[in-house]
C-alpha cells in the first residue's frame, strides 16, 4: 500500500502474481479432481493454507452455501453457516462444543468484508492502523488475539459460497506468496462447490422426476379406473336400454290401448340411447389416449435407436382401410435410412396421429406422404426430420398457432377425434428432445413435422 494512503485502507495489502508453492499445487489438484466429499475438500484447504503459513495462529473456512455432508469437524454459525478452524495452541477458538455456540461469536467485521469483496482477497498487515469506519473491525479481529488477517470470498459465477481466513498473532507484511496462495485455493474450493452444487440440484431434479413420473402414473391408473369403468357401465347400460326399446317398438306394432305411447317412448329411448353411446364413446377415446400416452411418458421403455422406415411401414399398414374408405393415398419413399433415438412404441403412436388425421382431414382422392430429411444443429446435433405432407383444406396461421392445445379442434364434427392427439404426442416427441411444429398454405394442404435426434448406425 502506498505511503500517501489515509484511513483503514493503508493496512491493506492485495494479492499479485507470485509463485504458487508446490504443497498448494497438490491440494488445488486434489480438490478439482480428487473426488474429495466437501469436508475432506475444506480439510485439504486448511492443511495447504497451514503448509504455507506455518505462524497463524488462526485458519478458517466458512461455507454459507452448501451444508456440510458430515457434521463432524464443523462449528454451525446460525442457520446458513458452518466453520471449519483450526487455531494455534492458546488461542481461544471461534466456539466452545455445543450445538450453535458459534452463533454469536461469529465475526461481522463490516468494513473489511466489503475489502474483500470488491478486490477478492485482501490482507491486514497491522489492526492498529483500522481507525475511523474500521474501528469495530479492529475491535473484532483484536479480540480473538489477533493482529494481522487475510481474507478471501469464494466466488463462482456470482454466487458467494463462503470463505477463507488466515490470522496472526503479530503485525507485520504478509508475502507475496502468501496471498496468491490463499487466491489459487479460494478458486478452487469455490470452483469445488459451484460443481457440488450443480450435482445436488442434478439429484434433485432427478428426484423430482422421478416423484413427478411416479404421480403420473398413479394418475393415470386412477383415471382408468375411476373413470373407464364407470362410462363402460353407461355404454352398457345405454345398448340394454336401446335393446329394450327396440323390443317394445316392436311390440307396440301389436293392438293395445296404450300403443301409441309406448311406441312414441320406445322410440325416443332409442334416439337418446343413440346420443348417450355417440358421448360416452368419445369421452372413453379421450380417455383411451390420456391411457395410452401416460403409459409411453411413464418411461417403462427405455429410448433406443428406432428405424423410421419400420414405423413408417406399420402406421401406413394399419391405417389402410381408413385410407381406403376415404379414397386417400397414402405414400412414403422405400429408401428411408434414418433412425432417430426414442421409444418404438411412441414414435409409432405419434405417426399414427398425424397419419390419421391427415386422412381424416384431406379431401377425397387426396394424396397423404411422409418424407424424411437430416440436418444439424448450431451445435452439430444431427436430427431426423420426418414431414406429414397432406392435400387438405389446410390451416390459417391462427389455427397453426392453436392446433397443438388440447381439446383444440378445427374439423366438422362428423369427423371424430378427441382433440388430444396432438398435443399427446408432441408430449412425447418433446419428453425425447425434439421437436415437433406445422406449416401450412389455407387452400393447400398441411405438413405437420417431427424433429429427433438421430442415430447414425455402425454400417452408415
Amino acid at each position: 500500500m502506498a505511503d500517501d494512503v489515509l484511513g483503514p485502507e493503508r493496512a491493506l495489502v492485495f494479492a499479485t502474481p507470485a509463485p504458487i508453492p508446490p504443497e498448494v499445487q497438490a491440494a488445488v489438484t486434489r480438490i478439482l479432481t480428487g473426488g474429495l466429499s466437501l469436508t475432506e475438500a475444506f480439510t485439504v484447504t486448511v492443511d495447504a493454507l497451514a503448509s504455507v503459513n506455518p505462524t497463524a495462529s488462526r485458519l478458517s473456512v466458512v461455507s454459507t452455501t452448501l451444508r456440510p455432508d458430515q457434521e463432524q469437524g464443523w462449528i454451525r454459525l446460525g442457520d446458513r453457516a458452518w466453520l471449519m478452524e483450526r487455531v494455534a495452541e492458546g488461542v481461544i477458538p471461534t466456539a466452545h462444543v455445543g450445538a450453535d455456540a458459534g452463533a454469536g461469536r461469529a465475526l461481522s467485521l463490516p468494513w473489511f468484508s466489503q475489502q474483500v469483496r470488491e478486490h477478492g482477497v485482501v490482507g491486514i498487515t497491522d489492526t492498529g492502523l483500522l481507525d475511523g469506519e474500521a474501528e469495530g473491525d479492529r475491535t473484532e479481529i483484536e479480540a480473538g488475539g489477533s493482529y494481522a488477517a487475510v481474507g478471501s470470498s469464494m466466488l463462482c459465477d456470482g454466487t458467494s459460497y463462503g470463505s477463507i481466513g488466515v490470522a496472526r498473532a503479530e503485525p507485520g507484511p504478509w508475502p507475496a506468496e502468501t496471498l496468491a496462495a490463499v487466491q489459487v485455493l479460494t478458486a478452487a474450493l469455490a470452483s469445488r462447490m459451484a460443481a457440488e452444487r450443480a450435482r445436488v440440484s442434478l439429484a434433485d431434479a432427478i428426484a423430482r422426476g422421478d416423484q413427478a413420473r411416479e404421480s403420473q402414473q398413479h394418475f393415470f391408473s386412477a383415471l382408468g379406473h375411476e373413470l373407464r369403468t364407470p362410462i363402460s357401465a353407461i355404454i352398457g347400460t345405454a345398448e340394454l336400454l336401446a335393446d329394450e326399446a327396440a323390443d317394445l317398438v316392436e311390440q307396440s306394432d301389436q293392438e293395445g290401448p296404450d300403443r301409441d305411447t309406448v311406441a312414441g317412448f320406445a322410440t325416443g329411448v332409442v334416439k337418446d340411447s343413440g346420443v348417450v353411446l355417440s358421448a360416452a364413446e368419445q369421452l372413453l377415446a379421450v380417455i383411451d389416449s390420456l391411457l395410452e400416452t401416460g403409459q409411453e411418458l411413464g418411461g417403462g421403455t427405455p429410448r433406443q435407436a428406432v428405424s423410421v422406415a419400420e414405423a413408417v411401414s406399420d402406421v401406413v399398414h394399419w391405417l389402410r382401410a381408413p385410407a381406403l374408405t376415404a379414397g386417400v393415398t397414402v405414400s412414403f419413399p422405400p429408401d428411408i435410412t434414418e433412425c432417430v433415438l426414442t421409444t418404438p412404441s411412441g414414435l409409432r403412436q405419434v405417426l399414427a396421429n398425424l397419419v390419421g388425421n391427415a386422412i381424416a382431414y384431406n379431401r377425397p382422392g387426396g394424396r397423404v406422404s411422409v418424407v424424411t430429411s437430416t440436418s444439424s444443429d448450431d451445435q452439430g446435433i444431427a436430427h431426423v426430420r420426418i414431414t406429414v405432407h397432406d392435400t387438405g383444406p389446410g390451416l390459417s396461421p391462427e389455427q397453426q398457432a392453436d392446433v397443438f392445445k388440447p381439446f383444440v379442434r378445427f374439423a366438422d364434427p362428423e369427423v371424430r377425434g378427441t382433440g388430444l392427439g396432438l398435443a399427446l404426442s408432441r408430449s412425447i416427441v418433446e419428453r425425447d428432445g425434439g421437436l415437433m411444429g406445422v406449416e401450412s398454405i389455407p387452400g393447400e394442404g398441411a405438413a405437420f413435422w417431427v424433429d429427433l435426434p438421430a442415430v447414425v448406425s455402425p454400417e452408415r
